[in-house]
């Protein structure tokens, strides 16, 4: 593929991808594929079971069955290129699909930040106001939480996947990087990308640091809390009642810090990759596997559900 002069002649870029070694392309490729599928799997029977579950609705499931959809579309603008790239070895991508594939995936990540962000607000009403919970936590409140992550997620995505598609690309067309994500997009360009990098460094910036603000006085106050609790059994179900979101929220965050929070001269693409391929494709896995963990009511909906499930088959 030549190399273009101008931004409006690219008519598509090359990814580096996983690997080089063409032996390793076939086992990742599995690999890959059950991740994904189990992705598929776990978050969307997740939306199921919460939506055919009437003792999961309320506001902390509302909450995860969006994180669970979220989930599936951010991991659906990387993975299938991912294995699609491992299976044929064709590694291109063009133009317009390269922004694609970015506009999706930074709208669904921001989603998810925010996301994590309101459920942790929830969980603090639901520790330390509970008397409250249901008038704070309203159906009405949390539809209008979730529409604000939805609506900054697709704003910002805009904003900043115009600007970066809008830069001139005449050095190469080779992405050093397995999808199409902002700083290798930018490596390539021969315009003064200064001005783009700082506008990263400012909405990442605030995106985490807004969530973590949220979310970090959320479980302050939480712990704060549970600490004043005189029941063993109390501090435990409360802390039960945190755990799986905790744990999500630290393999969210600390990835995302790794990889957009610190200078670009400080940046290698291999660490890069390792973390993107955690935090696109793993976590994404992970996060079903963690709320449905030690989660009583959610297995007990799985129970439920297993069993009207043979009961159906056996008639």
């Amino acid at each position: 593929m030549a190399l273009m002069e101008n931004s409006t002649e690219v008519n598509g870029f090359k990814l580096l991808g996983l690997t080089g070694i063409p032996e390793l392309r076939a086992p990742l490729f599995v690999m890959f594929t059950l991740i994904y599928l189990i992705t598929l799997l776990g978050n969307l029977g997740m939306v199921a079971l919460i939506l055919l579950d009437s003792h999961l609705y309320t506001p902390m499931y509302f909450f995860l069955s969006n994180l669970s959809v979220v989930d599936c579309i951010y991991s659906s603008a990387v993975t299938p290129k991912v294995m699609a790239g491992l299976l044929t070895g064709d590694l291109s991508i063009s133009y317009g699909g390269c922004a694609a594939q970015m506009f999706f995936f930074v709208t669904f990540a921001s989603i998810d930040c925010f996301l994590l962000a309101a459920m942790a607000y929830d969980r603090y009403v639901a520790v330390c106001k509970p008397l409250q919970y249901t008038t704070t936590m309203t159906a009405s409140v949390c539809t209008h939480m979730v529409l604000s992550c939805y609506a900054w997620g697709f704003a910002e995505s805009a904003t900043y996947t115009g600007i970066t598609f809008s830069r001139s690309f005449c050095q190469s067309n080779v992405v050093h990087h397995f999808f199409c994500d902002i700083l290798p997009i930018l490596a390539l360009s021969c315009s003064a990308v200064y001005v783009n990098e700082i506008l990263l460094f400012i909405i990442a910036a605030f995106n985490v640091s807004f969530a973590l603000v949220v979310i970090l006085t959320s479980y302050l106050f939480i712990l704060i809390a549970i600490l004043k609790m005189h029941s063993a059994e109390g501090q435990k179900k409360a802390f039960f009642t945190c755990a799986s979101h905790l744990t999500a929220v630290t393999m969210f965050y600390g990835t995302i810090i790794f990889m957009y929070l610190q200078p670009s001269s400080t940046h290698s693409m291999d660490n890069d990759q390792m973390a993107s391929v955690f935090y696109t494709i793993i976590v994404p896995m992970l996060n079903p596997i963690v709320y449905s963990l030690r989660n009583k009511e959610v297995n007990k909906a799985l129970k439920k559900a297993m069993e009207k499930s043979k009961a159906m088959l056996s008639t």
